[in-house]
């Protein structure tokens, strides 16, 4: 599904983004990206499995005024699921109960999230929207991962807009401990 304004990767390169990447001089590559469609709007196989393999991700919002707000998530691998080509969920589980992530996206549905691989130097950026479920037990126990010691609340479902993948440069190797 592309942006209102052409292509997907209209959802970060604004007309302003784009003044400022030929300024730069990185416009010319990017347009050609767009030229062949911008960005991926369905969840691949390979993104799929490298989102079943995370135990963490990033999760960003903004308020009704535009004030941004990123909030880690983590959980087991595969706490975040994908359900069909273009739709992703997790359970969310029990927290700090600030609640800004939720009551940001009453007034604002708009979300990313970020995925970084820091081993194998991977990250993956998603854009989309999300919707807060919490009349559906069914939904937040399918999405609960087996075994997991914590108490979800609610479900997570997110309509994905776009997404890419790039460069693992300045992305420190860091390597888990067993």
């Amino acid at each position: 599904m592309a942006s209102t304004k052409g292509v997907s990767s209209d959802v970060a390169f604004t007309d302003t983004v784009k003044a400022v990447q030929t300024r730069m001089g990185s416009r010319t590559a990017y347009a050609r990206m767009e030229a062949n469609g911008g960005w991926e709007t369905e969840i691949s196989p390979e993104l799929a499995a490298f989102i079943a393999e995370q135990q963490s991700f990033f999760l960003a919002t903004a308020n009704a005024e535009g004030q941004p707000y990123i909030q880690h998530r983590g959980g087991p691998p595969g706490f975040l699921r994908v359900l069909d080509p273009q739709t992703l969920a997790f359970a969310d589980f029990r927290g700090n109960k600030q609640y800004i992530s939720v009551g940001n996206l009453e007034d604002n549905p708009k979300v990313h999230l970020f995925l970084i691989d820091y081993e194998n130097r991977r990250r993956v950026k998603i854009w989309g929207e999300a919707k807060v479920v919490e009349d559906d037990p069914e939904l937040v126990a399918r999405l609960f991962p087996d075994g997991y010691d914590a108490r979800a609340e609610r479900a997570l479902v997110i309509h994905v807009t776009a997404w890419d993948e790039n460069c693992p440069q300045h992305i420190p190797r860091l390597h888990a401990s067993a």
